[in-house]
């Protein structure tokens, strides 16, 4: 007898935990909740912001991003529980995000009362009672709820999505304002660091960010001398936002570049903000964005912008300052062969050759990637060969001996893109026969067939294997006599197919 009153007990327990007192979960969503200033954040309360305005903003975009991300997660169970048929866990999870929503739509006012808000609300309440599925069996019944809810969780993700954008946007006016209004350097200064550090969320919330005019905001700042010690920290968030075409295109809207290319050309102006400019030049010229729109406008200061980053790279104080410019020119290099031109007339070839020798400004794969880069760029134009039989090629040669200096993926992918680009510089510029000659006296050749041979070399790279085959070809036509019988039979002879599918299976095993 006491056994079954346990069983009993125990089963009463269980099936509270899944029961919804409809008048007693309104009047609790009706009561605020409160939390003591000491208190510390439980799972369902989240502290009210205390202190000055700028305290207040950066205290609500974090519980706001936090409470989304929440949401968003008990979201996603939902749906993968829901389709498992796993009720009792959906109905948990259910009543979890119901609170979780209530609660962020009573923290902030800015959405109350709107259909949105109504709707949201309205609809995630209809999943609390999918407890009616927990005691049945009837297939039919459970399937059609299976989709009903489908149907509910769909419309409550994107009217949540909705009202977080509402509410992200309402919080960075706030920060704009404080950007627009005030004259305080601190208050300023602050603002924007929060503005950077939201722009490190990812492109959705760069987009919010852009549509409220942060752009403009920021280039205001740039244009008052007042707040010249900004420029450097307003220009890095421009940097970020420019991720998105909204931002480019509010960065076009208010002759952005002009006001980049002014701060790139005064000597005047600090070595981080020049830096900083370079950064947004660099993000704004990214082969990787598909409108190019704002280039035409880019094109008529062209000539000052590149003028001023090739003396950046050139009086670089640390290796930061180098990528970034160095950064900037690549890509310009890449869409204009003007600006190839332009950098050949500055003798670009010399000062970047000479940057490579400078461990202080050139100490990573990652700069010598921006590099040999330019260096592929101009190799096109046939005025480039001469600069480079002046300083005597030894640098391109030692950008293809490039080799990571640690494990890390991203150090290795940028050492393979600069034996790539090297291979493919040496290839283009061995069409004058006196660099060919040069780069087999420099010993060229060995060190491509040491890449095309040795998979671990290039780090299994095809493309640089591709590439040095390439180079290797062009340095045979002009010179036959460079390159051993053994190797011109496997390496120069066949299609260049088959000496990419022979080197490429160098290290398999057909055992």
């Amino acid at each position: 007898m006491q056994s079954l009153q346990v069983d009993s007990v125990q089963r009463w327990m269980e099936d509270l935990r899944h029961m919804t007192e409809v008048e007693c979960m309104c009047v609790l969503q009706a009561k605020p909740i409160g939390v003591e200033e000491d208190a510390q954040q439980g799972e369902l309360i989240v502290a009210s912001a205390v202190g000055g305005g700028d305290h207040v903003a950066r205290n609500n975009l974090q519980t706001l991003l936090r409470r989304a991300l929440v949401v968003s997660t008990e979201l996603g169970k939902m749906f993968q529980r829901l389709e498992k048929g796993r009720w009792q866990r959906v109905h948990s999870t259910a009543v979890r995000a119901n609170c979780h929503v209530r609660s962020l739509v009573h923290e902030y006012g800015a959405a109350r009362n709107t259909p949105l808000e109504i709707t949201l609300l309205y609809v995630l309440s209809q999943c609390v009672f999918i407890h009616r599925c927990l005691h049945t069996d009837d297939e039919f019944f459970l399937k059609s709820m299976r989709e009903a809810i489908h149907e509910i969780l769909t419309d409550v993700s994107d009217s949540f999505s909705n009202m977080i954008d509402m509410a992200l946007a309402n919080e960075i006016q706030v920060l704009i304002k404080q950007i627009e209004s005030s004259d305080s350097v601190f208050t300023i200064g602050s603002a924007i660091s929060n503005l950077l550090s939201l722009t490190q969320d990812g492109p959705q919330l760069c987009s919010i960010i852009a549509k409220e005019g942060a752009v403009v905001a920021l280039f205001k700042i740039c244009r008052q001398d007042c707040f010249s010690d900004l420029y450097a920290h307003a220009l890095r968030t421009v940097a970020s936002i420019c991720c998105v075409e909204e931002g480019i295109n509010q960065l076009d809207k208010v002759d952005g570049i002009l006001c980049l290319a002014d701060i790139l050309t005064d000597e005047n102006s600090a070595e981080a903000a020049r830096a900083e400019a370079a950064a947004v030049v660099a993000q704004i010229t990214s082969p990787h964005h598909t409108s190019t729109q704002h280039l035409a406008s880019f094109l008529e200061s062209m000539h000052d912008i590149v003028t001023a980053l090739i003396k950046l790279c050139e009086t670089a104080s640390c290796g930061e300052v180098f990528l970034l410019a160095s950064a900037a020119l690549a890509n310009i290099t890449f869409f204009d062969s003007m600006a190839c031109e332009i950098l050949l007339q500055l003798n670009a070839i010399h000062i970047l050759l000479e940057a490579c020798k400078d461990r202080q400004r050139v100490d990573t794969p990652y700069s010598k990637d921006q590099v040999v880069t330019i260096l592929a760029n101009l190799s096109v134009l046939e005025q480039s060969a001469p600069e480079v039989l002046q300083e005597k090629g030894t640098v391109l040669l030692l950008l293809l001996g490039e080799k990571p200096s640690s494990s890390s993926p991203s150090e290795g992918a940028a050492c393979e893109r600069v034996q790539q680009k090297a291979a493919v510089t040496l290839a283009r510029l061995s069409r004058n026969p006196e660099v060919a000659q040069t780069a087999i006296q420099l010993k060229a050749v060995p060190r491509l067939i040491e890449l095309c041979r040795s998979p671990a070399e290039r780090n299994n790279s095809d493309s640089v294997l591709v590439a040095c085959l390439a180079a290797l070809r062009r340095l045979a036509a002009g010179c036959p006599d460079s390159i051993e019988a053994a190797d011109h039979q496997q390496l120069i002879k066949p299609r260049l197919v088959d000496s990419f599918l022979l080197c490429s299976n160098m290290e398999e095993s057909f055992v």
